[in-house]
Order: structure tokens, then sequence, then C-alpha cells
């Protein structure tokens, strides 16, 4: 765990080298949770206003950045988003700026590292050897090692969706059922995005613990929640203005906050993004981690034959998956790739991690492929990244990395429908193969809850 968390760390910490945008080292949304932690580290408040007179991002960038916010009535502005990562970062912004921001999400990273490989080996039985190599792929490739570094909450929140899966996993006793609570009540806190995700983690909790006849608990669990999400809701409309952050961003305005959404959103031309998310050649994870594609075998043969605590895997990150379909306004955005699923990446790792230790050598070896490419693909975005000849934000598509090249004319462009249809096909039928697999092989024994 502890060799993990430096690999995992490192790999994170060495992305902040690379600039987000020519002549910023923080960019698009990264400014506005710099603005509110350092008005908590230096005010105790959320308003930013000062922080903008100030111009306090000279600090970071040659520019100023977008303005998000509109003042409000008694003249404080207020950024547009959750309000957890920024208390999170407001020590570390105090103390060093926004380097030290970064360390610090560089250190979650390390604790993200750790925790997945303790929980695939002590939840769900995968050998030692195969956890570590695993993880130690995930954690040295793109998306988790570059946002284990940028200013955004999807690293704290793959984190707090993971630790909540530990208890989920664990035994059903009071300690486990207090960590669940305080991820679920975190998520909407680190953004409104994850609240999905979090009532998937909540829903599982209340079935799992009723059915352990430990009804009193859950009863105890939801007055919680509901309480939790009241002072949520009353909070945001004192200090937003409205039932979510975006009540107080400025292209909101006139089109209300559930716009976020997109304003007249076509929902069916978003189912592509089921399949776009994961082979996209631009921001489809498989693109920049090959070994991304082994998630829907792996979940194929994981419903065929279900380990013990495999409901707590899949239905967060189905949940994950339904809003970056539906729900985000767009796939392809002013950031790295993934973002929309980086929250439950570690879980689509442990279903990769409990599949592979129940398959043979061959399979191993051709998962150790697909992952080591992605790890030499990061390895090429830090080297041209240092170099000044990409960003984080635009233009690394653009990266000297042959692996990535190699495969990119393979994989679907934007709105190529017809692309994405044979990619649909192609990763139905490893479905479909790992499925009859899994239902040929023998039984396997129960993963350990301890």
């Amino acid at each position: 765990m502890a060799a993990l968390a430096l690999l995992a760390a490192l790999a994170a910490a060495l992305g902040i080298g690379v600039a987000p945008m020519p002549g910023e080292r923080l960019a698009v949304d990264e400014p506005q949770y710099w603005f509110t932690a350092l008005s908590l580290a230096q005010d105790g408040n959320l308003d930013i206003s000062d922080e903008l007179a100030e111009q306090s991002w000279r600090d970071f960038a040659t520019v100023a950045p977008p303005v998000e916010t509109v003042v409000l009535t008694d003249g404080n502005q207020i950024s547009p988003h959750d309000p957890l990562l920024p208390l999170l970062l407001a020590i570390p912004v105090a103390a060093g700026g926004w380097v030290a921001a970064k360390v610090a999400l560089a250190l979650l990273a390390g604790a993200l590292a750790a925790v997945t490989v303790w929980t695939a080996v002590r939840r769900f039985a995968v050998p030692l050897p195969l956890a570590a190599a695993g993880v130690g792929v995930a954690a040295t490739s793109a998306p988790l090692a570059i946002y284990g570094q940028q200013l955004y909450p999807e690293l704290p929140a793959a984190l707090a969706c993971l630790l909540g899966v530990v208890a989920l996993t664990g035994p059903t006793r009071q300690p486990q059922l207090a960590l669940l609570a305080a991820a679920v009540v975190a998520l909407p806190w680190l953004s409104v995005k994850y609240t999905p995700v979090a009532a998937a983690l909540a829903g599982l909790a209340a079935w799992h613990w009723w059915r352990a006849g430990r009804r009193g608990e859950v009863l105890a669990f939801g007055a919680a929640l509901a309480l939790a999400g009241g002072m949520y809701l009353a909070v945001h409309r004192a200090v937003w203005g409205g039932w979510t952050v975006y009540a107080s961003g400025d292209q909101f305005q006139d089109v209300g906050e559930l716009a976020v959404v997109g304003t007249d959103p076509d929902y069916l031309a978003r189912t592509w993004r089921l399949v776009g998310l994961l082979v996209d050649r631009d921001f489809g994870l498989g693109a920049w981690q090959p070994g991304a594609l082994l998630v829907v075998p792996a979940l194929a043969a994981l419903a065929a034959r279900p380990p013990r605590g495999s409901s707590a895997l899949a239905l967060p990150l189905l949940a994950s998956w339904l809003v970056a379909t539906f729900a985000a306004n767009t796939m392809h955005g002013w950031w790295w790739p993934g973002r929309q699923t980086v929250v439950v990446l570690p879980l689509a790792l442990l279903a990769v991690l409990c599949w592979l230790a129940r398959t043979g050598t061959a399979l191993r070896t051709v998962a150790a492929v697909l992952g080591l490419a992605g790890v030499s693909t990061y390895a090429a975005l830090l080297v041209d990244g240092w170099a000044g000849e990409i960003v984080w934000v635009y233009g690394f598509t653009h990266v000297d990395a042959p692996l990535y090249q190699a495969l990119r004319p393979l994989l679907p462009a934007f709105r190529d429908n017809a692309g994405q249809l044979v990619w649909a096909a192609v990763l139905a039928l490893l479905a479909a193969a790992a499925w009859r697999a899994a239902h040929r092989a023998p039984a396997t024994p129960a993963s350990p809850r301890s």
C-alpha cells in the first residue's frame, strides 16, 4: 500500500509541471476552486469578490480567468462550484499557493491507490500481485494520474466513492455505516453531479443492512441522510440563491440553473455517449488507457457469476455512466478526457481485477499489454508537456505517443455514428464471450469481508 501510494502520488505530481493552458498554471474552472480556497483561508467565507478585485489570479496566470460569477444583492460573489474541495485545499493554499494545492491532491491520489489495492485484496479476494499490478498501472495512466493534480473534485470524489464501497462490502457494523454515511454526504458537497452516485450507495446500504436485520440502523441512517439533504438544500438557497451552486453562475441567469444539462438537450443523440465515453478517439477512456476496454467484458463476466459485493461496484458505476451520458452538457469540453467518470474509475478497475483473478495467463497477458500501453502514453504526455508542446486542456491529441497514434484511427470520431455502432457491436461480442466463459468456469470461493 505504501509503495503504491508513493508511486501514484509521484505520477500525479509530475503532471504539475505541465501547463493546463499556455501561460496558465490553473485554467478553466481550476481558478474558481482556488479563489474559494484562498477566501476560506484568508477571510473564512465563500465570497471571492475581494480575491477577484485584488487580481490574485496573477499568482498562476498572465491573463485574467473567465468571469463565472454574478454580483449578488449583498455585493458578494460566490463561485458556482460546491465548496468541499476548496475547504480541503484551504490550508495547502494558505501554506504554499497553487503548487501546494496540487501537491495535496497528488497525496490524495496516493491514498486512493492504497485504498484501492486494500479493497481489491481484502474485500474481493484479488491476489496481491495482480491487485498491485493493476492499481499501479491505473495510477500511472490517464485520467487518474492527471486528475490527481488538477484542482477539480474528481479525485476526492473517487476516494469518497471507494470508501463507500469499503463500508458496503464490510461487516454490518455501526462504524461501517458511519463511514458510508460520511461518503454519501461528502459526494454532493464535492459536486451536485455526484448525487446519483451517492444515492446508489445509500440505496445499496439500506437494502444490505435491512436484509441483515439491522433495521434500526437503517432508519437512523435514512433519518441522518434526510437531515443532511435538507441542510444541503437550505444552505444552497441561503448562500447561492438556488437549489444548486449554478444559481450564482453568470451563464445561468437568463436560462435558469437547471440549464446546466443544456438548454435544449437531445437525449437520443446523447445515447451515443454510452459507447463514446469508452471508445471516442479524443475523449474516450480507451484511447488513453486501452485497458479500460476490458471493463465491458469484466462486468458481463461478473454479472454471469457475481462475487459477493459486486453490486457495490456495478450500481454506482452505472449511475455515474448515465450521468455522463445524459446529464452532462457535453462529453467534449475544456478538460482532460474522462472527467465525468473519474468518480467511479476505481470501481471499474476493481471489476476488471475481479474478472482477471478468475481467468488464465493469456487474458492477463493481454490486459498487461493494454495497460502498459496506457502507461507509455501518459509518459509521452509528460515528456511533451514538460517540453511545452502540449497542454492539458486542448491539443493533447497531437502528443508524440506512438501507441496512442496507432490506436487512434481505429476508434470512432465525434459524431461518427457508424464507427460507434461498429464498436458497440465489438463490445457486445466481447461481453457475450465473457458471459459464456464465466458460466462455464468452475465456481470460485466467496470473497473475504474483513
